[in-house]
């Protein structure tokens, strides 16, 4: 039976994908959400973190690896972009807003599945 994660990086190669990450950045009002070429970025970084989580690398504290799901792989991507620092205050203070609302509204993508049963 397949992981969390190798399910969730057999998704990434669908188009369908492309939708939902540009569905995540406008519902939850991204600064970055009319970027195309972020928007990809995001989705290919993603990608490389599920990768890795199938490898057994782990990522969020409470999520073990092979539990890593496609939205949670996508905020772990952007939590590690906004603690660089770089960019303009204003637009790193809206995109840490967009991961708080994330966690907020879709929190069982951040918790291991058995504790939803």
């Amino acid at each position: 039976m397949k992981s969390v994660a190798e399910k969730s990086l057999e998704m990434t190669s669908l188009f369908e994908v492309e939708v939902f990450v540009q569905l995540l950045l406008w519902r939850w009002e991204h600064p970055l959400a009319d970027d195309a070429e972020f928007a990809n970025s995001l989705l290919e970084s993603a990608s490389a973190v599920l990768r890795d989580s199938i490898a057994g690398s782990q990522f969020i504290e409470g999520l073990p690896s092979a539990n890593m799901n496609f939205v949670s792989a996508v905020w772990y991507v952007e939590s590690c972009a906004i603690a660089q620092g770089e960019g303009d205050p204003t637009v790193l203070q809206a995109r840490s807003d967009w991961l708080a609302a994330l966690r907020r509204f879709l929190p069982s993508c951040f918790c291991d599945p058995e504790y939803l049963q």
